[in-house]
């Protein structure tokens, strides 16, 4: 037996030689990893030389790359397949809103569309300004919204002619492995230069901070929690940061109730509540609040009564520092009810309770399908209390109401950088509102809701006393 394998590998060894005296190029183990690499300076290597090399690709070439990514992830199978490990691996979510997620990402992210071009022309000449890429990208993604972050942001950094290093969070390691070789796989078949999107094998903090040192990495952008935004702002680079939000909804006595207890429920249930712009909780006029109740409960909420039992359930959720028990984010309004001894059947999709401004649910982001319902005198109020709740983020609110005057005095007061009205939280990132998707909200670096353009710095090229036409 021993002489076959050694036969075997004899053989093997001289076609490969044999190869090789032909002048055919024969590619390590790691390049027929469709960008998935043992090490970091690997990873980080590989997407410089991909970059350098989709540098000369044209806009249109970039494009076409794109359209391969869209087209393999909204292949049915890729899409379920993708949706499922995710919540399979990260125990976060639920499959059927990954797949919404998933999709609008694949279809909603702008392409090179985002990148317009700007002319000044004057008695002294022409001046073009063009969004172009900054390099290597590093991308810190997190674990409630994995795959959605991964592919929203291939797209949009591809576009404005990247690569990107990914540093998923290490609980979404395999479906992150999965998807980047898929991606690479498509944009290989298209044409694309190989490793445009990599990653290592094994996520961890000491890969994150040697992708955020190294120099080859012009431009970080992080997907995730204050602390971590922290972290890539004092890298001593340009960063992008998406940090928390904890949104608030105002309910006043000119809103449509039954609309908005059902808008309220779809968009704080949605994906178990873990988007960063999902209705966190809700201050409503107290002449309607008891009618916002009723029809909330006829749309998939289950209201819990008694003080004792929702202090009970916040003990077992948060923990002693008063943050979310990692292991119960996003999980189900079933799940989180069994915790204290309630039973209820998978209609039930929020948990809601009263409270007052100050409980700990009001005020702590939690990524949870369990909303608090404040009763407020009047709108002036309740607006004064979501703007205390949430807490200076500017990342996302929500109002019901038919009042303009009350609308803009919200918008206006809580500075967020996403404010829905009358609608579900998730129609801000153009599920069933206009405008195109994103995953990264950068709320407090200033670029907002991201796309291409974000991931570009524009230059200038001036050509002086010609080219005037006026």
């Amino acid at each position: 037996m021993k002489m076959e394998l050694d036969l075997i590998q004899e053989m093997i060894k001289q076609v490969l030689e044999e190869i090789k005296e032909e002048g055919v190029e024969v590619s390590s183990k790691e390049e027929y990893g469709y960008g998935v690499f043992d090490s970091m300076v690997e990873a980080i290597d590989a997407s410089e030389k991909a970059q350098k090399e989709l540098f000369e690709c044209s806009v249109q070439q970039r494009d076409k790359f794109v359209d391969a990514i869209r087209a393999e992830i909204l292949k049915k199978e890729n899409l379920e397949m993708i949706s499922y490990d995710a919540v399979e691996e990260t125990k976060i979510g639920r499959v059927e809103d990954k797949i919404i997620k998933n999709r609008v990402a694949a279809e909603n992210t702008p392409g090179t569309e985002d990148l317009k071009t700007r002319a000044i022309t004057g008695e002294d000449g022409l001046t073009i300004e063009e969004y172009c890429p900054f390099g290597v990208i590093g991308s810190i993604t997190p674990t409630t919204n994995p795959t959605e972050t991964l592919i929203n942001n291939s797209i949009s950094m591809i576009a404005g002619g990247n690569t990107v290093v990914f540093s998923p969070h290490p609980r979404a390691k395999k479906v992150s492995i999965k998807l980047v070789k898929m991606m690479n796989k498509a944009l290989e078949e298209a044409g694309a230069p190989r490793n445009l999107i990599t990653m290592v094998k094994e996520p961890s903090i000491e890969n994150s901070k040697i992708m955020m040192e190294s120099p080859k990495v012009r431009l970080l952008v992080a997907t995730g929690g204050p602390a971590i935004v922290k972290q890539v702002l004092s890298a001593g680079k340009k960063a992008i940061g998406a940090g928390a939000g904890n949104p608030p909804v105002v309910v006043d006595e000119t809103a449509d109730i039954e609309k908005a207890a059902k808008d309220i429920v779809s968009g704080a249930s949605f994906d178990n509540n873990v988007p960063c712009i999902a209705e966190k909780e809700v201050f409503a006029v107290e002449s309607v609040v008891d009618q916002l109740i009723y029809y909330m409960k006829k749309n998939g909420a289950y209201e819990i009564t008694s003080p004792e039992v929702l202090e009970q359930l916040d003990k077992a959720v948060s923990k002693e520092n008063g943050k979310p028990n990692p292991s119960l984010v996003g999980k189900s309004a079933k799940e989180l009810l069994a915790l204290v001894g309630i039973n209820v059947d998978d209609d039930v999709k929020l948990v809601i309770a009263r409270t007052n401004k100050d409980h700990h649910l009001v005020t702590e982001e939690m990524l949870m399908p369990i909303l608090p319902i404040v009763s407020v005198s009047d709108v002036d109020t309740a607006i004064d209390w979501a703007y205390e709740a949430e807490a200076g983020n500017r990342h996302t609110a929500i109002m019901h109401s038919k009042n303009v005057d009350k609308l803009t005095k919200m918008a206006k007061k809580l500075e967020a950088t996403i404010f829905v009205k009358n609608a579900p939280s998730y129609a801000g990132i153009g599920v069933g509102g206009e405008g195109h998707t994103t995953f990264t909200i950068a709320g407090p670096t200033g670029e907002g809701i991201t796309s291409a353009k974000s991931f570009c710095r524009i230059r200038r090229c001036v050509m002086s006393e010609a080219l005037s036409i006026r």
